[in-house]
């Protein structure tokens, strides 16, 4: 498996906002993902 993107517990703030909070994700080289939710819940941030 080879890994285009990997990170552990990445958590993002913008002041006292938690945009993210501890995500862990690997994508595999050639693999499509996408992010979804709500308005506000940080899928540009991420």
């Amino acid at each position: 498996m080879t890994l285009a993107i990997e990170t552990r517990n990445l958590t993002r703030y913008f002041d006292d906002v938690t945009a993210v909070k501890s995500v862990d994700l690997s994508v595999e080289r050639g693999s499509l993902y996408g992010f979804l939710g709500p308005n506000g819940a940080g899928k540009s941030t991420t």
